[in-house]
């Protein structure tokens, strides 16, 4: 099966699962389990799965954000909510903005060929993908899918991480490799990861320093070839669910998945570099 499959599953279940992230009512809804402001509920429901982790494990299994980001929410989190009633509160984000995908026929399809594809994961070297996989499937077909779309992009993201390591980049470099490419914007960036100017320029200078980028932070060859191979890489490690459940079951997913025209469940650009799809014809 051709790698490209993998990047293009994530390109279609990813907005699925993201909308959690821009749900106009977030923050209240964190707020109400006894979260403080938005992102002590972005790190306590994406964390919430692995128990009650502590700033360090978050660090380690999200890779990306600053220290300073994470320790303002966590380990505080839990002594103000649980993970039961944070992921609860997840859930009620996840119905609010899947729920319109209830009276689609594309729906029952999509979310029966995502969930193979999610049971088939395997847990060994993925652990934000193992943590989420341990909880409950839910009982209605837009929240298996959002479910199973959690699951395929955190076993994505667990490998990605693995291939930064694999090659020498460190969270902040991984976001200015993502700028080079035009991916993301830098000033949303450095605000979304809680990155400072002086990080932002030191991580481009260590790329600079392995002639990777410009002082401008521009791709030389060597750099875009490099970022070409941490992707190409990162898309083969997210290929076994999809192997496991065929070729013409990926593309029938795929069809599904862009009949229920969930590009507009996010804003573009955005944090994770994910690019606007383009409209069906």
């Amino acid at each position: 099966m051709d790698r490209s499959i993998a990047r293009r599953m994530w390109h279609g279940l990813e907005p699925i699962h993201a909308g959690v992230y821009f749900a106009p009512d977030a923050r209240a809804k964190y707020e109400a389990v006894g979260l403080k402001g938005y992102w002590m509920g972005y790190f306590a429901s994406r964390s919430a799965a692995m128990g009650t982790p502590s700033a360090e494990l978050v660090m380690a299994t999200f890779y990306n954000f600053s220290e300073r980001s994470v320790r303002r929410a966590i380990p505080d989190a839990w002594r103000f909510s649980t993970p039961e009633r944070v992921l609860e509160a997840r859930l009620e984000l996840a119905e609010e903005t899947t729920h319109h995908l209830a009276g689609n026929p594309a729906l029952a399809l999509a979310a029966q060929l995502a969930g193979s594809a999610a049971r088939s994961a395997r847990p060994e070297g993925h652990p934000l993908f193992a943590a989420h996989a341990t909880l409950p499937w839910p009982d209605t077909a837009h929240l298996r899918l959002w479910h199973a779309a959690t699951l395929l992009r955190e076993h994505r993201g667990d490998g990605h991480v693995a291939v930064l390591i694999t090659n020498g980049a460190d969270g902040f470099e991984a976001h200015v490799l993502s700028a080079a490419a035009g991916n993301v914007e830098i000033e949303g960036q450095k605000r979304h990861r809680g990155i400072t100017e002086e990080e932002w320029a030191g991580a481009t200078d260590r790329l600079r320093d392995r002639g990777f980028v410009d002082a401008d932070g521009v791709f030389t060859p060597e750099g875009r070839a490099f970022k070409q191979a941490i992707e190409e890489r990162t898309d083969e490690l997210a290929l076994p669910p999809y192997e496991a459940i065929g070729e013409e079951a990926c593309e029938r997913l795929l069809t599904s998945l862009d009949a229920l025209s969930t590009r507009d469940a996010m804003p573009y650009p955005n944090a994770m570099g994910l690019r606007r799809p383009a409209a069906a014809p």
